[in-house]
């Protein structure tokens, strides 16, 4: 039997590059979105992203115009938790932080209707650990979209120990509606994509670190001898220094491999508030145009 999409509104929780990305892609594809957020200037922040971004759709001719308005009249702030109530899916995109996201399902159970279904973002944690903490894990799962998210076509579909089937057929009906191709991980840490490519990035660090090349000679060779699109020190900033170390923790301490040990360099940059191109400085120096190598 066919699938039955019950999902009319998405909620997301956190307004940052991720949360606000995930809005944008299914406000575009009809579904009514509420952005949640702690710090309040956050969902106002996101909101006006978001109309930017729907404005320079309709400008360069990649949405009709009315398209976009509509897309943007569909956006709506939720100021509280107590808003959340309406939603048919809600999607956790706070950072990369088990306790936080942990605390945050924890809350938002107690306003979520019976059967709406509870979803992270999460790329690299235990979606099974993580259900736990809720009254729903049979309605929990991972839906793990890349970043950029209007830009990239994939998303990773993770189900929990507890994970019933309806669960993952709505969430699949979901991506796909949204314009995604869905790849489907078992629960392990860091999944699929990010268990290949945050340990290539962590041995382009060591690279760097062990000094058999410097920044620039590292992400050219990777660009024009492997064919990447960026270099892997350059990803790495666009990532998150935090971020990329975060997950290199998470498969280091669930793997119990010495493989997958931080390279302390990349330690160092995120202890030095280095992060990437949040922080304006991280493998490059973003105050130059063009961005710098720092090393």
């Amino acid at each position: 039997m066919p699938v039955v999409n019950k999902i009319s509104t998405v909620a997301v929780i956190g307004a940052g590059q991720m949360g606000t990305g995930i809005v944008e892609v299914v406000t575009r594809h009809g579904y009514e979105a509420l952005i949640y957020d702690l710090d309040k200037s956050r969902i106002r922040a996101s909101i006006e992203a978001s109309a930017g971004y729907f404005g320079r759709q309709a400008e360069t001719g990649k949405m009709p115009a009315e398209a976009a308005e509509q897309a943007i009249s569909r956006i709506k702030g939720a100021f509280s938790l107590s808003d959340l109530a309406t939603a048919d899916l809600v999607v956790e995109a706070v950072s990369e932080n088990e306790d936080i996201k942990r605390k945050v399902f924890t809350d938002v159970c107690t306003v979520l209707k019976p059967d709406a279904i509870l979803a992270t973002n999460t790329s690299s944690l235990s979606i099974t650990r993580l259900a736990a903490s809720t009254d729903r894990p049979n309605r929990f799962i991972g839906i793990h979209f890349m970043n950029p998210v209007p830009v990239m076509k994939l998303v990773e579909l993770v189900r929990g120990i507890g994970t019933d089937q309806e669960t993952f057929a709505i969430a699949k009906d979901f991506a796909e509606s949204i314009g995604k191709t869905v790849t489907v991980s078992e629960d392990f840490p860091a999944f699929i994509v990010n268990r290949i490519l945050i340990p290539m990035i962590n041995e382009a660090i060591y690279t760097l670190y062990e000094g058999v090349g410097n920044v620039e000679a590292i992400d050219t060779g990777m660009k024009l001898g492997a064919n990447h699109p960026m270099g892997p020190l350059e990803l790495a900033d666009f990532i998150g220094l935090d971020t990329c170390l975060s997950i290199m923790q998470v498969l280091h301490e669930g793997l119990a491999d010495s493989k997958y040990r931080p390279c302390p360099l990349l330690v160092k940059y995120v202890e030095a508030g280095w992060l990437g191109r949040k922080t304006q400085r991280g493998f490059y120096d973003y105050g130059y145009v063009p961005a710098r190598p720092t090393r």
